[in-house]
């Protein structure tokens, strides 16, 4: 990207008194011209260049101009370049390794420095993952429709989408993007689409408000308190999931006192029946009643 190339050339021309133009041309991989506009657009910026011809000649920043060397501290890059190998975990492409050549000269140091974190955004169905990504941020940006089969929790249907954002929120990726079926903006998870295509047909990019960017109205529209009692075996699934604050010992039953805030009932109920016969809700009564129909379809359907 242009702003990539930008940062890198001001970084080259902070640690080296001279370079040519074709050495930028050769280093960042596009042509003289191209180093040139880009040297346009640095002096625009306000930070001057100077160019000197002949033999020995090269472009520096103008002698007496003071700038701070530190535009990106060791630290600096060094939290960039964990977040761009946490995008190559699900990108075709590398680049972390061409941004850090491009970047720094300390490349050794900072890619020490980077190994202490490792941020893997992959999942159990990578290469499908990979590609639908890869082409939905193609059909961004280009500013083109896309349109898959979406499969949920009431129903499957085709949906038609101008697309604006990829998301990764609540342990999934999500596209986000204006719906043509539905006339809204809707969110929709990746691992339920299936036959993603770019349709090749150009949209106009809406406006989208602060407001539309709040992302847990899409997902998230109840507000359940849940109160039950679990056995001390599921202590360390509680605490892994929400957290020690979330329980108590209840002293009359030895039992673990869960008490926390849903926001979505049938995740809810699904979370529950996933601890089995460890847990006993005690509200909310709604919540109760369902337990006790499923109970009795579950034994009916094995009776």
């Amino acid at each position: 990207m242009k702003i990539d190339r930008l940062i890198g050339i001001i970084t080259i021309l902070l640690r080296e008194e001279k370079v040519t133009i074709s050495h930028l041309a050769k280093r960042f991989e596009v042509s003289c011209r191209t180093v040139q506009r880009d040297i346009d657009d640095i002096c625009k910026a306000g930070i001057p260049i100077v160019s000197m011809k002949g033999y020995g000649g090269g472009i520096s920043i103008a002698e007496g101009y003071k700038i701070d060397k530190t535009i990106l501290t060791r630290k600096e890059l060094g939290a960039i370049f964990i977040g761009l190998k946490s995008i190559d975990s699900i990108s075709k492409h590398n680049y972390t390794q061409s941004l850090t050549e491009k970047l720094t000269s300390e490349k050794s140091t900072v890619l020490s420095e980077q190994n202490h974190v490792i941020i893997d955004l992959g999942s159990f169905y990578q290469v499908s993952l990979t590609e639908k990504i890869d082409l939905i941020r193609q059909a961004i940006d280009n500013r083109e429709l896309i349109s898959f089969r979406y499969y949920s929790e009431k129903r499957e249907s085709v949906r038609t989408i101008e697309p604006y954002f990829i998301i990764f929120r609540w342990f999934s990726w999500y596209v986000y993007g204006y719906c043509l079926t539905r006339q809204d903006y809707r969110l929709f998870k990746l691992n339920r689409l299936s036959g993603l295509q770019n349709l090749k047909t150009n949209y106009e990019a809406r406006s989208v408000s602060e407001k539309q960017l709040e992302f847990d109205q899409y997902i998230w529209r109840d507000d359940i308190k849940l109160v039950a009692l679990f056995d001390v075996s599921a202590k360390y699934r509680l605490i892994d999931e929400y957290g020690p604050e979330c329980i108590s010992l209840d002293d009359r039953s030895g039992k673990l006192l869960f008490e926390n805030v849903f926001t979505n009932y049938n995740y809810m109920v699904q979370w529950i029946l996933s601890y089995g016969e460890t847990v006993k809700v005690i509200e909310p009564c709604e919540l109760v009643n369902d337990l006790r129909i499923i109970a009795k379809n579950l034994l009916d359907q094995y009776d």
